[in-house]
């Protein structure tokens, strides 16, 4: 049985976690020696038992390219390097760049033509955070192409053929080649040149009385750069497609502007940015009555983790009002997701600032055009999202 809903359901998969919640809350998929589950109770606990689901990723640590990283560790080893970089993701470190992030924010939208249509991923959602992150890195905004195209020929492509060999496996070695190249180029020039950046205080930093070595400096720029925009593109495009699905929504937001915090949680909740987190058993054990066996992988679905109507009333609705919303898009545990005080400031300000500037915006397909999900299971979005709108004058 396949733990995934089937291709034409990506963009709307939760009937099927719906059914797999009633009737198999536990999945073995044969193809991939994997296990899914699909309630929030056993989601929550697979994120949370890193001694018994780990995500040092066994299996693959043989591939080449594999590097240690935030997401490829366990405690002690993630509580170590997670400190290295966690100064510049706390609440009050994000709450100042609050002002950066509206200041480009408004520069984006006031290069659009919204009368005459634009794309929200490729004019808007994705430069946003991309710029931001650049400049956390120090390393050149302008080179956002270059990223938006390392991202897509890495997250292109399902999960099992990711590392395997053949031609997927082939590009992303190249990709990663080229990765590498990059940020050693820039690396290099800080050692010479230290800047008041993150490489800058990643070289600087010591781990266990030792510095990093440039593997794990490497390891960490690439994770902060497309870890640090892909999710919150898909925040800030998901989010607006909500609204454009549910009109009262927006119009409440427009009344109550002050409500934008609740919304992007139930954004979050509604839509997840990322469908699925995956684990290795490092035990056999039982997990809701169905035996798993040391080494086999285990996705733990937090898409439907956050429909489950066992948690969230009326769970199927998109309420921008809903409280309490313990949703787990961001993860759970020791892996809670780093940068989710930055994804959800970067959110907030740009639907606020697309609500406020483009009040009439609608969707712009062409005659039988449909909207397109993403290419990878693991991310929710769509591919692009045209829009239209009559400006409203800045004030």
């Amino acid at each position: 049985m396949t733990m995934f809903a089937p291709r034409d359901q990506q963009l709307d998969p939760y009937a099927f976690y719906a059914e797999r919640r009633r009737t198999s809350p536990i999945v073995y998929d044969p193809t991939q020696d994997a296990w899914a589950v699909y309630r929030y109770d056993d989601v929550k606990a697979v994120l949370m038992d890193f001694a018994h689901f780990t995500s040092e990723m066994p299996r693959f640590r043989s591939a080449e390219g594999f590097r240690e990283s935030l997401i490829s560790t366990d405690p002690p080893r993630h509580r170590q390097l997670r400190g290295l970089v966690s100064k510049a993701f706390t609440p009050q470190a994000i709450s100042r760049m609050a002002p950066r992030i509206e200041a480009v924010a408004r520069e984006l939208l006031d290069a659009l033509e919204p009368q005459h249509g634009f794309d929200l991923v490729e004019d808007f959602a994705h430069p946003l955070p991309v710029v931001i992150i650049a400049e956390m890195l120090g390393v050149p905004a302008s080179d956002r192409p270059l990223y938006k195209q390392w991202a897509d020929s890495l997250l292109s492509g399902d999960f099992e053929t990711a590392l395997t060999e053949g031609p997927a496996a082939e590009r992303r070695r190249g990709v990663m080649a080229e990765m590498d190249a990059y940020f050693r180029r820039a690396i290099a020039q800080r050692r010479l040149d230290p800047k008041d950046d993150l490489i800058s205080h990643l070289l600087e930093a010591e781990l266990e009385g030792e510095r990093l070595a440039e593997e794990s400096v490497l390891s960490f720029c690439t994770l902060l750069l497309l870890a640090g925009h892909v999710t919150t593109v898909n925040l800030i495009t998901n989010g607006m497609l909500c609204l454009l699905e549910n009109p009262d929504a927006q119009a409440t937001l427009l009344r109550q502007p002050e409500l934008m915090p609740q919304a992007i949680e139930e954004m979050l909740r509604y839509r997840s940015p990322a469908q699925w987190m995956v684990r290795t058993a490092t035990e056999d054990m039982l997990l809701a009555g169905e035996r798993i066996r040391t080494g086999q992988l285990v996705f733990a679905f937090i898409g439907s983790a956050n429909r489950d109507e066992a948690v969230f009333a009326e769970s199927e609705r998109f309420d921008v009002t809903r409280h309490p919303n313990p949703h787990i898009s961001f993860g759970h545990g020791v892996h809670f997701c780093l940068g989710a005080p930055l994804a959800r400031l970067e959110g907030a300000i740009a639907l606020r600032l697309l609500l406020d500037r483009l009040p009439s915006l609608h969707l712009d397909l062409e005659p039988g055009e449909q909207l397109r999900p993403l290419e990878n299971s693991l991310l929710h979005g769509v591919a692009r999202l045209p829009l239209r709108s009559r400006p409203r004058v800045a004030s």
